[in-house]
């Protein structure tokens, strides 16, 4: 059966998510895990793993741009996300990224994370998927959510174009406009010096190099979303965005170059099922959440780590419902998440995701921090105590004004 370009793209957006569902559940990738590891025990396999995962997409998008595969101006506001939009929505990308990193603590995992867990056959996490999805649809199609909450944070935004002259906000353009250097250059320039960096910093640790599944894990993660800019982007998605121009529809929902998010998605997922399973609302996200559940289900089975999971009390099943309910909130308003934002938008070298991927992980960070607080000290520990002492901790606060000792 001959495929149209459309579901072409699909298939292959839903192949690479299952390849990247299976590799995570095998090498136990979780940018949630990575930010715990390294508060908890000083650990930063797991997260140097994910930072991995960054440079590996960050070199693999200036490739393909270099090589004439990819035209890098599709990850400007064409994308999907708009990653190197022009209108840097500081706001958004801190307090929605705070939100996420809360939310992913609660959660047990971020979003990616909760599909692998579903694969694996953990049902807290379908729980926490419904929330997420609530919570993102809300951001994404409700007036009075966005009037409320996103609204406000686009209005203190910051205009690149109107400001320094910037055609955008990845590192390039920025640096380019000051400069006088053309944006294309910069951004190779200061590609290259970024990857150098971080695979410096990343290969440096035993902690990484010590144990195979961190580096298959953030290869293939970094591969994944290159391998998604390519099909969305590269010549076969160009032929694509011919034949919508064309079109007196797109196909399916958000048909422009993009790569994997897994927030937004499900928002379309609530959406997608409250209004019929209408094939119009099918989405490249969709058929990534697809296979990401289902690559996690598939080495579940081969490595007999198929195990279903349920809440241990209603305390827990209350912290997950509002960690995904964050997730979804914040996702959407930091315009990504941990792959969204850390991975794909970072691999566009745009200065708002690395805004958001900090805001990420400190949110998480700052959550472990009350939550061990609170266990340790109990009734002593009132939250602005165990804010102010993990605040500390973190070298975000002077020690003299913590109230609870080091723990």
């Amino acid at each position: 059966m001959d495929l149209s370009l459309t579901q072409e793209i699909l298939v292959w957006g839903f192949v690479i998510a299952l390849i990247m569902g299976a590799v995570a559940n095998k090498t136990n990738f979780c940018t949630m895990g990575a930010v715990s590891d390294w508060v908890n025990i000083n650990d930063t396999g797991r997260f140097r793993s994910w930072v991995f995962a960054m440079t590996v997409a960050i070199a693999g998008v200036l490739v393909l741009s270099a090589s004439g595969f990819m035209d890098p101006s599709v990850t400007a506001s064409g994308s999907f996300p708009p990653y190197r939009t022009p209108n840097f929505s500081w706001a958004r990308y801190i307090i929605g990224g705070l939100l996420f990193g809360i939310g992913m603590t609660l959660g047990s995992g971020c979003s990616n994370k909760t599909l692998v867990r579903i694969g694996g056959g953990n049902l807290k996490s379908v729980v926490v998927l419904i929330f997420l999805a609530i919570g993102a649809y809300l951001m994404m199609f409700n007036n009075t959510a966005i009037r409320l909450l996103q609204v406000p944070l686009d209005s203190v935004a910051l205009n690149l174009s109107n400001a320094m002259g910037a055609s955008g906000q990845s590192m390039g353009d920025i640096v380019g406009s000051l400069t006088g250097v053309s944006a294309a250059t910069m951004n190779y320039v200061l590609g290259v010096i970024v990857v150098l960096g971080l695979l410096f910093w990343t290969f440096k640790s035993k902690d990484f190099t010590g144990r195979f599944n961190n580096i298959l894990g953030g290869a293939v993660i970094g591969l994944g979303v290159v391998g998604a800019w390519y099909i969305t982007a590269g010549p076969m998605g160009q032929q694509w965005q011919q034949e919508l121009m064309f079109a007196a529809q797109p196909p399916v929902q958000h048909a422009s170059p993009q790569s994997y998010t897994f927030v937004s998605p499900t928002g379309d997922l609530a959406r997608w099922v409250s209004e019929g399973f209408s094939t119009s609302l099918l989405s490249f996200g969709l058929l990534a959440l697809a296979g990401v559940i289902l690559g996690s289900l598939l080495w579940g089975l081969i490595s007999r780590t198929f195990r279903f999971e349920w809440f241990a009390s209603w305390r827990d099943a209350f912290n997950h419902i509002i960690g995904g309910f964050l997730m979804g909130i914040g996702g959407v308003m930091a315009m990504g998440c941990t792959i969204g934002q850390g991975v794909t938008g970072i691999s566009t070298l745009a200065v708002g995701s690395f805004l958001a991927f900090g805001s990420i992980v400190l949110g998480a960070a700052l959550t472990m921090k009350v939550q061990y607080y609170k266990l340790v000290y109990e009734e002593e520990a009132t939250f602005p105590k165990a804010l102010a002492a993990g605040l500390a901790d973190l070298k975000l606060l002077p020690n003299s004004l913590r109230q609870l000792e080091a723990v």
